[in-house]
């Protein structure tokens, strides 16, 4: 027996197989024994063997592949191939860990790995900018497979793309339908919220703000979708509590063109290096950073 072993990714067939199946004895993986179907199989000496196989790892078919048969697939978009480590992760035999998490166990790694990704932008690290967009993109594939395990209202990670694609072309008809062009960005974004407020028949401005977001972002936001609608910056709170007043400088700041998240957290960040500067330069005079007091603190803080 020669025996082949065809992978069969998504469904589809590698072509090089098909004169195979129409003159050889073609079982499943998943419904052969590996114990029981032996290489070569009992009878079937004289038989060229196909076996179809999900993964070369299945039993069976590594079984045959040690044996010496040949192995017929076609190369998988990296794409697919995550998708098929996703699911073997999360099924039986799989990763202990991955196969206990739920949506709500994951919400923590899916808030870090956006923040580190954030990072990466703001720092235009490239390497870590590529390494980020996968373990962002990790945590979409995660919650894909979980949900396709819901008893009531599975779906997919094929249906998470097919709604993508839908969305993306409904909300640009401009450039897949005969609706008139649109000139700038700006006038692009004031379409797409439009096309957004009557596809999920909003009756707010409000509605579809992430109110866990940021309470900076989510101040700003605010500003910005208020300052469509035309509400006055004199009906924003007016008290001189410290949360007022950040609530105005952030909702203004985005009326003004601003992202006041992004612009905050690059003032920290200066700061936060300002504070290692002056440490490091205490160390080096001998000084115990943890023994400055403002002087000192003043004298090793770095000069603008």
């Amino acid at each position: 027996m020669t025996g082949t072993v065809v992978l069969v990714r998504g469904g589809t067939l590698p072509a090089a197989a098909l004169p195979l199946l129409r003159t050889s004895a073609v079982y499943a993986a998943s419904d052969v024994d590996s114990a029981q179907f032996g290489v070569p199989p009992v009878g079937e000496s004289s038989e060229d063997i196909v076996l179809l196989a999900a993964s070369r790892t299945e039993p069976t078919a590594a079984a045959m592949l040690a044996a010496g048969a040949q192995l017929i697939e076609t190369s998988v978009p990296p794409l697919v191939e995550a998708v098929e480590v996703m699911d073997r992760l999360r099924s039986p035999g799989g990763c202990p860990w991955d196969a206990r998490q739920t949506h709500e166990s994951l919400r923590q790694y899916l808030v870090e790995e956006t923040y580190e990704l954030l990072e990466a932008i703001e720092d235009n690290d490239r390497a870590a900018l590529r390494e980020e967009l996968g373990d962002v993109l990790l945590q979409v594939l995660f919650h894909a497979r979980v949900a396709a395990e819901h008893g009531r209202a599975p779906f997919t990670i094929d249906d998470v793309a097919r709604d993508l694609v839908d969305k993306l072309v409904g909300r640009h008809p401009n450039v897949f339908a005969d609706a008139a062009r649109i000139a700038s960005a700006e006038h692009q974004e004031l379409k797409w919220e439009e096309l957004k407020q009557a596809e999920k028949q909003r009756k707010s401005i409000v509605d579809g703000v992430a109110l866990g977001q940021p309470a900076v972002a989510l101040a700003g936001k605010l500003g910005q979708r208020s300052g469509r609608a035309g509400i006055p910056l004199d009906l924003f709170p007016q008290d001189s509590s410290a949360p007022a007043q950040l609530f105005r400088t952030a909702a203004i700041a985005r009326r003004g063109g601003l992202d006041p998240e992004g612009e905050l957290r690059a003032v920290a960040k200066q700061f936060a290096r300002d504070i290692r500067a002056a440490e490091t330069a205490a160390r080096n005079a001998g000084v115990e950073p943890s023994t400055l007091e403002a002087e000192g603190w003043r004298k090793f803080w770095p000069s603008a």
